[in-house]
């Protein structure tokens, strides 16, 4: 149809401060779906009311879609009447209230961007969020405009019997030439990045939940049929999430009918459209034979997260995308709290920080560093970080300390009492906070505004009897933010005796004693808290639960952070000291570029007595038998020195395993032979067991050991267990044990991911030349987003040796890489970009190579979602 479009511009920086209400509110949306094999006709019919101003109404939409018509109150619109440009219609003059019908023609099978309408598996699929629903349709694509939908849906009914949207189900029938439909309404206004669609031939699992009022909600997981046998573990996972939050928060699910579909080609884990959850198949498919124990916590983690979302996130939403981790951080610290409580606590907890220093540390300190708030974005899709997430999470986790678990739900109830059905700030949620609880939060919201990690300096002063604890904080300068204010803390610690009992002390200052230690309230730059008459030989037990996103330097010697490893009464600070204890030898080590020698009688004492040690459970005692990682030691360095780090870990590990060769096997041969099981004290076994396994491949006879170990696995976590050391090893069989595996499990598509993962993370000199040939493997599929992470992530972010190669082979791959999943999948791309805005940290050797492979990117960079980050990355 005739209209004038725009010349296609650099999309604009968008900031928060120039936050303007929406022109027009939309009380309804009626959208019909006509779908055909190599088309999609969407009939959007909405209904808007003027909020402020005169005159046009300016809409979001895309390339990605064709104009068919517009009409307003039922009148066709000339081409005169509107303007059609690159990514908005204008429709110059319309009244202050009418309806407007937009009707558009989509390609889904076109659609690599898997955003929007979009073809996969023999499925259409859409994903909105954050910005897909305007290349469905044109409209007001923000989260502040709220409206209830109705969809109908018609397609082929042989090729297409499953046709899904949100809320409940509607009128369905049979129509001419094949064809049927089906109706779904939504009565709880929403957002579009919401609105979700499904059409397909899909199987079915199905149960139901009774609610705590005593409604029965009918539950379904959609999936390939021969999949539907690996969605058991899902449907339960969904069922205790429910329950949870019914009596954790008092919250019950609001719609009768909830389902949830597991597609193989998606963007992100999973996706919280209300009562349509979409999945990647990742986050919802687990059996024995294919899933680890990590898959099924993972399982349950996002199915929990997603769920969660339908009162956080959903029923109260953002005002705009700055205040995503209003849903997301809040989310996270839910499923958080629901998987603490449905395995081991003490755990998760480390998985947790374990994560978050992996992911979000990192991120703080680079070129990519910002708030938990943003200030302001090009990109909406770039700031689906760990920060926004995970770091998210940790500042509602010291909200909830701050406060105390009473207030924080009487926050919560608050909270859903005054913004049900809205789109709101973290400020909001801040206030309700503050209101239930009494506690002035002022300075606790910089957490919001402030990005970087917050540093902590913890020295120690006796004074007569007495201990005193200084504290001393500082965050280094981050991008745009050259000044930091001082931040408003929880910092939980404890007195540990010389007979290893817990000891309390009166202690001056902000300081109060809880269950689990003293709560001491960190404001100031420098503080100090005055434990009274604390005995000689008392040592401190610091940061317990790490009850603030921080990193930490302590005057604690070798001698007694052995002590606490064996002592303290956390399951976190037990860790940390472990983690500290051999972490600041092998940086010695490293730091003087020499072989590790034998280490302090003190840490190999402690290893020893750890491996002897029956009374601690078995997931926290594999976790303080496992040295830390590569990244988390390189992390640890001002300038990362890889090679080094790799060189003196892996010799304090031979060495270890065969210092205690006999105590290693005794206790491996005690783990072994029992049978699978899901309960957390077999999970812990098999932990236990598969470090033990990391130490003996250390040891002669390891070859016959750890293929040993995977031939009579009869569960996937002891096969990856065992997989992971053959594919770093020169073991002979090597070759062939990797493809054994392979075609053994080549009909299982994340097996496969598991199988590509392995390799991306082997340490073996030839990393970078392997991963390049398995970009050729036939099942490597570039344009899965799945299939590209499992090995390129991999690589790129785990495999700290072989990525930082000293020819920077390992940065032009990944370079390269990227500027080819630009062109099929930005968004993909431009989560694969991080690693290399990190050259700051490296020798000059190295920064140079890095940045050139940057500046090669910049220079084929098709996308604003990539672009953006290469040029922070630069900058």
């Amino acid at each position: 149809m005739d209209a004038s479009r725009a010349a296609v511009a650099p999309k604009q920086e968008i900031r928060l401060a120039d936050y303007q209400p929406p022109a027009f509110s939309i009380d309804t949306v009626d959208l019909n779906f006509d779908l055909h094999d190599e088309s999609a006709i969407v009939t959007a019919t909405s209904r808007l009311t003027r909020q402020h101003g005169t005159g046009t109404l300016i809409l979001d939409g895309g390339p990605y879609m064709t104009l068919k018509s517009i009409a307003v109150d039922g009148k066709p619109l000339g081409g005169n009447e509107y303007t059609l440009g690159a990514e908005t219609l204008t429709i110059h003059a319309v009244p202050d209230r009418f309806t407007l019908e937009i009707v558009t023609e989509l390609s889904p099978k076109e659609n690599t961007r898997l955003e929007g309408l979009y073809f996969s598996g023999g499925n259409f699929c859409t994903q909105c969020e954050a910005e897909g629903f305007r290349h469905i349709t044109y409209y007001p694509d923000r989260p502040d405009v709220l409206a209830r939908y109705t969809v109908r849906i018609q397609a082929d009914k042989a090729r297409y019997p499953t046709l899904l949207s949100n809320g409940n189900p509607g009128e369905t029938g049979d129509l001419p030439d094949g064809r049927h439909f089906a109706e779904w309404h939504d009565p709880h206004p929403k957002p579009s990045y919401l609105f979700a669609m499904v059409a397909g031939k899909l199987g079915r699992l199905s149960d139901s939940f009774t609610t705590c009022s005593g409604r029965e909600i009918a539950l379904n997981i959609f999936a390939a049929e021969g999949d539907l046998g690996k969605c058991d573990y899902a449907m339960a996972s969904l069922k205790r999430s429910m329950a949870w939050d019914e009596d954790t928060f008092g919250l019950e699910y609001d719609l009768d009918v909830y389902n949830i579909v597991a597609v193989s080609d998606f963007n992100m884990g999973a996706m919280e459209n209300k009562g349509l959850n979409i999945f990647n198949t990742k986050y919802v498919l687990a059996s024995k034979e294919t899933a680890t124990d990590a898959d099924f916590d993972h399982v349950e983690g996002v199915i929990g997260h997603e769920y969660f979302h339908n009162w956080t996130g959903n029923r109260v939403t953002c005002r705009d995308w700055f205040q995503l981790s209003l849903k997301e951080g809040l989310t996270v610290f839910r499923d958080q709290e629901f998987s603490s409580d449905m395995t081991s606590r003490a755990v998760k907890r480390l998985d947790d920080v374990r994560a978050l220093r992996m992911m979000q540390f990192p991120e703080d300190g680079g070129p990519l560093a910002h708030p938990v708030r943003p200030e302001r974005y090009i990109e909406i899709n770039n700031f689906y970080t760990a920060t926004v997430y995970n770091k998210g999470a940790e500042v509602i986790r010291m909200m909830h300390r701050l406060i105390g678990p009473d207030a924080f739900r009487h926050g919560m109830d608050l909270y859903f009492q005054r913004h049900d059905g809205q789109a709101v700030t973290c400020e909001d949620f801040t206030c309700a906070m503050e209101d239930a609880s009494g506690v002035d939060l002022k300075q606790f919201r910089l957490w919001y505004s402030q990005a970087g990690t917050p540093a902590l300096v913890i020295t120690r002063e006796r004074e007569g009897g007495d201990l005193i604890l200084h504290v001393e904080q500082s965050c280094a300068p981050t991008p745009g933010q050259p000044e930091k204010k001082n931040l408003h803390m929880p910092l939980l610690v404890g007195l540990v005796a010389k007979d290893g009992s817990e000891l309390r002390a009166d202690v001056s200052g902000t300081g109060e004693w809880t269950d689990d230690g003293c709560l001491l309230q960190v404001i100031d730059a420098r503080q100090s808290y005055r434990f009274k008459n604390v005995p000689e030989g008392t040592v401190p037990s610091l940061l317990r639960g790490f009850t603030a996103p921080v990193t930490m330097r302590h005057d604690l010697t070798s001698e007694e952070l052995a002590f606490l490893v064996q002592h303290d009464g956390d399951a976190f600070a037990r860790w940390e000291a472990a983690q500290y204890m051999y972490g600041d030898f092998l940086l010695a080590c490293a730091r003087g570029a020499g072989k590790a020698e034998a280490p302090p009688h003190e840490i190999a004492e402690t290893f020893k007595s750890l491996l002897s040690d029956t009374e601690v459970d078995e997931a926290l005692l594999a976790e303080l038998l496992a040295l830390p990682s590569e990244i988390s030691l390189g992390q640890r360095m001002d300038v990362l020195l890889p090679d080094e780090i790799h060189r003196v870990r892996e010799g304090l590990a031979s060495h270890f395993a065969h210092e205690n060769a006999d105590a290693v096997r005794a206790r491996y041969a005690e783990l072994s032979g029992a049978s699978y099981d899901l309960d957390q004290t077999s999970k812990a076994r098999r932990r236990l067991r598969n470090v033990l396994l990391k130490y003996l491949a250390y040891l002669p006879d390891a070859e016959a050991l750890v293929c040993g170990h995977l031939e009579q696995a009869d569960n996937m976590t002891d096969r990856m267990a065992a997989l992971v050391i053959i594919a770093a090893s020169d073991f002979p069989a090597r070759d062939e044990m990797l493809a054994a595996f392979y075609n053994t499990w080549q009909r299982d598509d994340l097996v496969v991911d598991k199988w590509f993962a392995v390799q991306g993370q082997s340490s073996r000199p030839d990393a970078v030349e392997a991963v390049q040939q398995l970009m050729q493997h036939p099942a490597f599929k570039v344009a899965n987003p799945n299939r590209l992470r499992s090995l390129i992530s991999s690589f790129a972010m785990l495999n700290q040796v072989r990525f930082h190669t000293v020819d920077g082979a390992g940065y032009r791959l990944l370079a390269d890489t990227i500027a080819h999943v630009d062109k099929i999948n930005p968004q993909t791309a431009a989560r694969l970009v991080a690693p290399l805005g990190r050259w700051r940290r490296l020798p000059e050797a190295r920064q140079a190579l890095m940045k050139a492979a940057l500046e090669g990117l910049l220079a084929q960079v098709e996308s604003a979602d990539v672009r953006e980050l290469v040029e922070k990355s630069l900058s």
